[in-house]
This record gives C-alpha cells, structure tokens and sequence, in this order.
C-alpha cells in the first residue's frame, strides 16, 4: 500500500513521484477533506475515495493522426471550439505523448492536473479520449470566463485562473507569455493546414479571424 496526503499544489510533485512507485497497473485513488487536505492511495481505506487513475503506464506511446483527429473532431464540435485550437494546445502541451507527466504532475495529451481532472470528472488522464474531452471543456470554461479572449485563456490554462485575475490581464510570467505565443503560432499553421485540406470552412465561436486578430497583439506585448 502507497498513501501521500498533500494540502499544497506543490506537493502534487511529490505525490506523482511516489505514486510511480506503484505496480504497473496499480489504480490511484483521491479524497479531499474538509480542510482541504488531498489524500492518493492505491488501497482505499474510506468510502469517500474516488477512483482518479485507473492505472500508470510505463512506456512512451504517441498517439497516432488516425486515433487522435476523431477525438478531437468530437471533443471540439461539442464545446464549441475550432479543431486547430485544440490541436495547437495539445502540440505545446505534450507534443501528442498521451503518457507525459510534467515536473508539476500534470499529465496526459493535455496536461491536466490532477485537481483540475478531478474537477472535470476525468478518471484516466492517460486515457487520450477523457483527456481531450477534459481539456477541451476546461478550455471552452476559460474562453467564457474571459469573455472570448483567447490569450487570457490559455495564460489561465498554464498559470492559473488567479494568476490571470491577480493581474486582470497576462501575467509578467515569462514561461506564460511564451506558453500563449507559442500556442498561437501553432493554432495559426494548424488553421492554415486545415483550409488547404478542406474546402468548407469551419465557424465556431473562436473563428480564424479571431485567431489572427489576437496573435499580434500577444506578440507585441
């Protein structure tokens, strides 16, 4: 049996480097009490438990066009949201490596955390299809608590929500401004692959329009 209990964001790194610990197909399990506590085990003690990991590869496997392009077709009609934005997130996140765990603990095709997993009713991260539909939902959130403004998102998405409202605008994080700009430079190759391949184009609430209009104005700030 593995147990760790955390109260603090940065101790999720010490958590995701306990739990590799565990067998190959150990099952990760989370409860948070009423102080805020956040407890992982792989042998649930409690009730309250809720499955979060159904269990931890070991090897590198990039997902292939075949198997991804559907989910994120799907996951993209469904919140509203162009494929190449989702596309592009994915790219700078995790370079399609649905198995990633970053420093943070954040894992999968788009790096969710493990909270922010737990919020989207995630329960495999690794799973490429919960991961996509989880990051996609968070980011059509972001986008409508932003009022549509993409690089506010995607600053929220990597820093935090907080940090975007602690500073009502980007963040003076450098790791941030270049995570938007860089996210921005792919969703423009990716919206240029996709008209070139397709007559018809694609409306959605955050049109190719929108997608030049603000990428200058991320680069020149």
């Amino acid at each position: 049996m593995t147990s760790f209990s955390c109260t603090t964001p940065i101790l999720w790194i010490a958590a995701a480097l306990l739990l590799t610990a565990l067998p190959a197909r150990a099952d990760v399990y989370q409860y948070t009490d009423a102080k805020g506590t956040i407890s992982l085990t792989n042998v649930p003690n409690d009730p309250r438990y809720r499955l979060v990991i159904s269990e931890l590869p070991r090897s590198r496997s990039v997902i292939s066009d075949r198997e991804l392009e559907p989910l994120i077709a799907r996951h993209s009609r469904a919140h509203h949201l162009h494929p190449a934005l989702i596309r592009a997130v994915i790219k700078t996140e995790s370079d399609f490596d649905p198995l990633a765990v970053s420093r943070a603990g954040a894992i999968g095709l788009m790096q969710l955390m493990p909270q922010t997993a737990v919020r989207l009713d995630v329960r495999d991260s690794y799973n490429p299809d919960e991961n996509v539909g989880g990051g996609t939902k968070y980011l059509r959130q972001l986008l409508d608590r932003f009022n549509g403004n993409l690089p506010l998102a995607l600053a929220a998405y990597n820093a935090g929500e907080h940090a975007v409202d602690r500073y009502q605008g980007l963040p003076p994080i450098a790791e941030t401004r270049q995570y938007v700009k860089k996210v921005l430079r792919y969703y423009r190759t990716f919206l240029t692959n996709d008209r070139l391949s397709s007559s018809q184009p694609y409306r959605s609430q955050t049109s190719g329009a929108q997608a030049r209009s603000l990428a200058p104005s991320i680069a020149s700030r």
